[in-house]
């Protein structure tokens, strides 16, 4: 039984989306290295395997963070260590590359990298762990028999560190 499936769509999403930049790179590269062209005197063949690089990079990236939500859809558990520093650091890329697609490609891929964000963030929130309940004791409430710290005179009773100190006395 899957109780939140939304761990499973993010680790499709990201398998996908790492496939679609490691091709998409992988094209980019092609495309510069049969145009034998110079950007600002830079060599062609330098700049379509750093293409072909970066995209493998980037691909893997987004496959090791598809795998991270595919083990946490697996165990049913919240991301903990490095899987949820690996989650959180994708959902900052999805951020920063949808502003970028905004000015350089146009809304659609804005809302595509929103999209991927929005499942990221709502993955890290399902399966953030609830405040486990404490079994310590509370403090007692201020009354005649607690004052609050004023022990008349006792020796036995210190005091919490919530409280506050005794008042002086005087000789």
């Amino acid at each position: 039984m899957v109780r939140r499936p939304v761990a499973w769509v993010v680790a499709v999403v990201l398998f996908v989306e790492a496939f679609g930049v490691a091709a998409l790179n992988w094209f980019l590269g092609i495309v510069v290295d049969r145009q034998d062209m110079s950007l600002a005197g830079l060599d062609s063949d330098m700049m379509a395997t750093s293409s072909k690089i970066g995209g493998i990079l980037f691909g893997l990236y987004f496959a090791l963070c598809g795998l991270v939500a595919l083990l946490v859809a697996l165990r049913d558990r919240p991301p903990a260590g490095f899987g949820r520093i690996l989650l959180i650091s994708a959902a900052v890329v999805h951020g920063l590359l949808g502003a970028f697609a905004w000015g350089l490609v146009g809304w659609s891929a804005f809302l595509f990298m929103v999209a991927v964000l929005a499942l990221i963030v709502l993955l890290l929130m399902t399966y953030d762990s609830p405040a486990e309940p404490s079994d310590a004791v509370p403090p007692a409430a201020p009354g005649p028999e607690n004052d609050g710290g004023n022990d008349g005179g006792r020796e036995d009773d210190k005091g919490s560190p919530l409280t506050s100190p005794p008042a002086p006395t005087t000789p």
